[in-house]
């Protein structure tokens, strides 16, 4: 299987089996897909015998700590064999991984992801878009290889399973996802840790944090455009950080009438960072593609840089793009 223009999964094995060396790669700003796929991975590959590393640039955050494998996330390598193979995850390109990305070959790179408008940037791309996290792509090609579910492998793809889908409550719950999500239960994965450390313990910096952003956030109820920021002030008045930010869209996304929600976090120096969320009827990765991010239908993001204030002009210009007029007048923060 592949998509249009992609690896096929035997190609993509031929070349795991063929290579000894190799390091998985997540996005800046990781989440539980990125980093579980590539855990994922990693231990599979473990299994056969294989030497992998774990790249992330930006620490690994507090509620994903628990994964397997974890601890051994780093940004920085001593020298690595010269036929190390790449592997990218959840990543429409590959600047998603950050400045701080080791040099690589691009002729021994695996892109895999199931991100609507992936640039298909690697010597090998497996992309299904139709997989609701790309951990399930990676469950694929494991099952391909012949590795063994071990309870630590399910538990990342668990994981990733679900992170994207909201603890199951988004639209992307399918029959299908259910029945591997059951399966991986009964290979050992722990449903009941996942929830605790990914959808609570959150911390009380977090939940003041969120209180100030839903005091500030707007509501063109006619357009159905719900909005709030949040700026470094504003985290250092709730002893918060960048982390304590990831709910918050959420929050807005499930008021009635909201169509749209959109999250401005202006918490680095010349740079607002937007988080966009859909009820369905508002394709966000077209919206974020304006400003050249990416996504999928329902949930997408980009950075803009610049102002807050001009951050919050482009989404309400990008929105009218895509037949959404809202007044988007700016947050007071």
């Amino acid at each position: 299987m592949s998509a249009e223009g992609g690896a096929t999964l035997e190609q993509v094995v031929t070349a795991l089996c063929e290579h000894e060396s190799f390091v998985m790669v997540s996005h800046v700003k990781p989440d539980g897909d990125t980093l579980g796929a590539g855990l994922a991975l990693g231990l599979g590959l473990k299994q056969l015998g294989k030497r992998v590393a774990y790249f992330q640039q930006d620490p690994v955050p507090r509620n994903l700590r628990f994964l397997p494998d974890a601890g051994a996330v780093r940004r920085e390598f001593g020298t690595l064999p010269e036929r190390t193979m790449f592997c990218f995850f959840d990543m429409s390109d590959v600047a998603r991984a950050g400045p701080f990305l080791p040099p690589f070959d691009p002729a021994r790179s695996l892109n895999v992801d199931h991100h609507l408008g992936n640039t298909r940037f690697a010597a090998l791309n497996y992309i299904l878009e139709t997989e609701a996290s790309t951990g399930t792509v990676v469950l694929r090609i494991l099952q391909a290889l012949g590795t063994a579910m071990t309870p630590q492998i399910a538990e990342c793809i668990l994981t990733t399973v679900m992170t994207d889908t909201g603890a199951f409550m988004h639209s992307n719950t399918t029959p299908d996802v259910l029945r591997t999500s059951a399966r991986l239960m009964e290979a050992g994965a722990d449903k009941e840790r996942i929830t605790r450390e990914i959808f609570a313990n959150k911390r009380f910096s977090a939940q003041r944090l969120m209180g100030e952003a839903l005091a500030r956030m707007r509501f063109d109820q006619e357009a159905g455009v719900v909005w709030t920021a949040v700026d470094a002030q504003m985290l250092a008045q709730c002893e918060a950080d960048a982390e304590d930010t990831e709910d918050i869209v959420q929050q807005l996304r499930v008021i009635d009438g909201c169509k749209v929600a959109v999250l401005f976090k202006a918490v680095e120096p010349g740079e607002v960072r937007v988080s966009l969320r859909s009820n369905g009827e508002v394709n966000v990765q077209c919206v974020a593609a304006h400003l050249g991010g990416g996504g999928h239908f329902r949930a997408a993001g980009c950075t803009f840089e610049g102002a807050l204030d001009g951050a919050v002009t482009a989404i309400a210009e990008a929105l009218r793009a895509e037949g959404v007029a809202a007044k988007m007048p700016a947050v007071p923060v």
